[in-house]
């Protein structure tokens, strides 16, 4: 097989994070138009990534948050993005970079994208990691992991589905949206 030299893999990756990028300044801008809202999945041990010891007790390797009604002050930089929460009624300020963005989801709209992350780049072939439990949803909601509440649940917006197998990946939408995955043009 060819060695890319170009790194298409990683130039696709950043023109991504650049769509990411783009939508957030907008939304830092001018707020959220219409029923456009985002959920955000990230690692939360890549560097830069800044929490409260609280939260990343809680969420030691991966954390969605979600931008709708209850955020304030975001602003975004050319390498990350930082914002407002409230969790569990506590407000708390998060700082993520870019690199360390795993999926952006708009349900209003149905449009998502998933991100090789650095460790899964090690391991192409390694299947996607399922989407996180509604409980394992943070930011405008105030969830409690353990003790969510069966009403509370019904609630929360369906977190970003995960994109099929590589092998079982249409070349076509059937419909919907689709997860923009790399997987897709690497040769096997």
């Amino acid at each position: 097989m060819a060695v890319d030299h170009i790194r298409y893999d990683l130039l696709t990756q950043e023109a991504m994070r650049g769509v990411v990028r783009r939508i957030l300044k907008d939304a830092a801008a001018k707020g959220l138009a219409g029923e456009h809202h985002f959920f955000i999945s990230f690692a939360t041990r890549t560097p830069g990534v800044k929490l409260s010891a609280r939260l990343r007790a809680q969420y030691s390797e991966e954390m969605t948050i979600v931008l709708q009604h209850q955020f304030w002050d975001l602003t975004v930089s050319d390498d990350g993005f930082e914002v407002g929460l409230s969790f569990n009624g506590i407000p708390e300020r998060l700082a993520v970079p870019f690199a360390a963005i795993k999926g952006f989801f708009d349900p209003s709209v149905n449009f998502g994208l998933q991100f090789a992350h650095s460790a899964d780049t090690a391991d192409q072939s390694a299947p996607p990691q399922p989407p996180p439990s509604r409980d394992a949803v943070a930011g405008d909601h105030d969830v409690k992991p353990a003790a969510t509440t069966e009403s509370r649940r019904k609630s929360l917006p369906a977190p970003a589905e995960a994109a099929p197998a590589p092998d079982d990946t249409p070349d076509k939408p059937s419909g919907g949206a689709e997860v923009v995955r790399l997987d897709r043009f690497r040769k096997k």
